[in-house]
């Protein structure tokens, strides 16, 4: 059945789709102790109805919700190769060691700032905050219950850093996504991100400095990180050579080894680091890689912090991805979303407001859709010309749907990062929310650019009105 004698979703419809969302979500999470899914399967149900009604056909609803699956694809691909590499890497003692050799030369006055320093030379480097968070964040946070700093805290630093690289990477495929559906030059709009992005870091480090001297005066808790010491040297060979992994990681994707190539090399590192130095079998390896690692030290925490990863442990987060993007598809295919978008430019009276509408539109994309990368393409789509007309640049539109968009992703439970995130990390997004402040940062810093007029770059008069 052809859709192009459908009408046009109202305003009126569309808000009854999101209001159906938002007590689906919030009653099956709330009351009924459920996840995110059904509540999103729900959704999906009720606005293809809606669309349905409209003289919208199913096969046209149906092929919005595979394209837009398809845009996930790659993320879901890495997502499972990360959950491989993780089990590898704590089998083969790559994990064990950053947190061993991290307990012997991290203070915990300094440890927060170098947490964050730490994640965002990584993720700079590997284009990848999921990368980060799975590897090196996993260790800092074993580093940081060693040295007696609550957890929430350390990810909230591992979040701010991971982000920072993912933002200002040209390896990343969000910032590779921005500017092409605002219509700028990557490495203009990457140049452009350091206005705002850069500031947020400082700050953020200056607050994790100020907290980290709540613990700097502390006495440190020696026999609790000589017990953390002990076990992990008596449950793994603690080599510095077990580095090299996460190296030569980092290396191929300077070198521009694709992301999923670069990640598949580390989980074989890793099995065979696994055989080397810990002596495991293939049986053990391939255990780890699928199911994930088990720790069984005798040490509470550490078993807690160990026993993570595997391919199976991320089935959870990508049946929640693949529902979460058909739920986008649906309401970006059917213009569920346009709606709402139309009226919020209503309001789009001046730079300042503009810049904030842009603002309010990522973050109900990334609450509604439950992923980051259709709260950069559809803003993008739907401001484009609105940047346009007001004789501003496009790398203005690109840098606030990374500001807005990529930054506020991992604050959401049932958004594809928050979930990765928390399925990676253990911590929950509302508890190191508070603490990842780079992340809530940034979009004020942009924010008080658009109405400020600071930074805001103006189109050359004789190119208003042409970007394609």
């Amino acid at each position: 059945m052809d859709s192009s004698n459908a009408r046009k979703i109202s305003f009126g419809e569309a808000l009854i789709v999101i209001a159906f969302l938002v007590v689906s979500l919030v009653s099956t999470l709330k009351y009924f102790e459920g996840d995110p899914h059904m509540a999103i399967i729900a959704t999906t149900v009720f606005a293809s109805l809606v669309a349905i009604r409209a003289g919208y056909s199913w096969s046209f609803i149906e092929e919005g919700i595979i394209e837009t699956i398809k845009m996930a694809m790659q993320s879901v691909l890495i997502l499972m190769v990360v959950g491989c590499i993780i089990g590898t890497w704590i089998l083969a003692g790559v994990v064990p060691t950053m947190i061993y050799y991290g307990l012997k030369i991290i203070s915990p006055g300094i440890f927060l700032i170098a947490t964050c320093v730490i994640c965002a030379i990584v993720s700079l480097a590997t284009g990848s905050s999921w990368t980060t968070a799975g590897t090196i964040g996993i260790a800092l946070l074993g580093v940081g219950a060693g040295l007696g700093i609550p957890a929430p805290i350390v990810a909230g630093a591992i979040i701010s850093g991971a982000y920072f690289g993912d933002k200002m990477s040209p390896l990343s495929d969000t910032t590779n996504l921005a500017p092409a559906m605002a219509g700028s030059n990557l490495f203009d709009h990457i140049k452009h991100m350091v206005y705002t992005t850069g500031p947020s870091l400082i700050i953020s480090c200056v607050l994790f400095g100020i907290l980290g001297f709540k613990y700097a005066g502390k006495e440190l808790d020696v026999a609790l990180i000589n017990s953390f010491l002990d076990t992990l040297s008596a449950n793994f060979t603690i080599n510095p050579l077990l580095l090299l992994p996460p190296v030569l990681v980092i290396a191929m994707v300077i070198f521009k080894v694709p992301a999923l190539p670069g990640l598949i090399g580390g989980t074989i590192l890793g099995g065979l680091f696994a055989f080397i130095f810990q002596g495991a079998g293939m049986t053990e390896i391939i255990h780890a890689a699928h199911y994930g690692f088990e720790a069984s030290t005798g040490v509470e925490a550490i078993d807690s912090l160990l026993s993570r990863g595997g391919l199976d442990s991320m089935m959870w987060t990508v049946s929640l991805i693949l529902l979460a993007m058909s739920m986008g598809g649906t309401l970006e295919k059917t213009g569920i979303l346009h709606a709402i978008v139309e009226q919020l430019l209503k309001l789009a009276a001046s730079t300042g407001s503009l810049v904030f509408i842009t603002f309010v539109t990522c973050i109900f994309c990334n609450l509604t859709t439950g992923d980051q990368y259709l709260s950069i393409v559809v803003p993008g789509r739907m401001f484009k010309d609105a940047y346009d007309e007001k004789g501003l640049h496009p790398k203005n539109l690109s840098r606030c749907l990374e500001d807005f968009g990529t930054i506020t992703s991992p604050f959401i439970p049932w958004n594809t990062c928050g979930n990765f995130m928390y399925t990676t990390l253990g911590i929950h997004p509302f508890a190191y929310a508070p603490y990842a402040f780079l992340n809530w940062l940034n979009p004020l810093v942009s924010i008080f650019y658009g109405y400020t007029g600071i930074t805001m770059e103006k189109l050359p008069s004789t190119e208003k009105g042409k970007i394609a």
